[in-house]
């Protein structure tokens, strides 16, 4: 199942506090899940979807979250998509492509590199991504298959791993790269606000067959940048899981950007960061497509305060 959250135009899209839906994206339109008699939160779904595949109860109340989605008469075609999940926590994965880090000419990594995004960087489909005033010219892309966190969970085991994923989503990790090399833990050159994009659903672990046989490309422009799949990771899903959940909980809905592919535009030739203007589609098969456009930051000299 695609789930996803929206607004429609009876809400004021414009104001800070509308408050998103909860739906699934049928592929004749979103199903509102209240609508269809479903009392639960993204958070919940998440949660069923991941216990679905070893417990019985789970599955019994996933069948009938998919029952209702199939036996819904009424879809909303005319919605707007925000960001399927508001993330507690946001953490990345760099250099976990072994062509992507020889294109950086550095050695491969011993363990999983981590970083932190703040969740203030989180965007819908559609949204723009901002080229800051402060930092104009290296502002870059990076296409990433994110995993969804579904339980809250501790110390999981590489082979239990996929019992706390609640689905897969699509991630652009847009990377300040000047301000990311000033910083070594790159969280600064990695946040900037609308900077990381997901969406525009999160699909179920029940759809995903094989997570880490799934292409992978990012294109700017009509023009492929990068292309791969998630077969040429470093460091597969569940030793992800593995190595963070060593040291922390994971929450609901924690998005955890699996890494990047060669192609980024730092490392081009000539370089190819992004310019205002462009429009920037990740593509991961069997998974979505993420796009946004790229706009000079508006109201850069505005102090907000409140």
């Amino acid at each position: 199942m695609r789930l996803v959250r929206f607004l429609v135009p009876a809400d004021d899209t414009s104001a800070a506090g509308a408050t998103p839906r909860v739906g699934a994206q049928r592929d004749d339109g979103v199903v509102d899940l209240a609508a269809a008699g479903v009392d639960a939160s993204m958070t919940d779904l998440l949660a069923i979807a991941s216990a679905a595949a070893t417990d019985a109860e789970a599955a019994a109340r996933w069948k009938d979250v998919v029952g209702a989605v199939a036996a819904a008469a009424t879809v909303d075609q005319d919605v707007r998509l925000v960001a399927p999940v508001d993330p507690p926590n946001y953490l990345a994965i760099g250099l976990n492509y072994r062509a992507h880090v020889a294109e950086g000419g550095r050695p491969d990594p011993e363990r999983p590199v981590v970083f932190n995004k703040q969740i203030s960087s989180v965007i819908g489909p559609g949204e723009a991504i901002h080229v800051p005033a402060a930092a104009p010219d290296l502002v870059d892309y990076e296409g990433e298959l994110a995993v969804v966190i579904g339980r809250r969970c501790r110390r999981v085991p590489k082979e239990r791993a996929y019992e706390v994923i609640g689905g897969y989503t699509v991630a652009n990790d847009v990377s300040v790269r000047d301000w990311q090399r000033a910083s070594p833990t790159m969280t600064m050159g990695k946040s900037w606000d609308t900077h990381g994009p997901i969406g525009p659903w999160i699909v179920t672990p029940d759809e995903v067959a094989d997570p880490q046989s799934l292409r992978l490309s990012t294109i700017v422009d009509g023009e492929v940048r990068q292309d791969a799949t998630t077969a040429e990771m470093i460091f597969d899903i569940p030793t992800l899981i593995e190595h963070l959940s060593t040291a922390f909980t994971l929450l609901p809905g924690t998005v955890i950007a699996t890494g990047t592919p060669e192609g980024v535009g730092v490392y081009r030739e000539p370089r190819a960061m992004l310019q205002p203007g462009q429009t920037v589609q990740v593509v991961v098969e069997g998974v979505g497509t993420l796009e946004n456009p790229v706009i000079a930051e508006p109201d850069a000299d505005e102090v907000e305060i409140g």
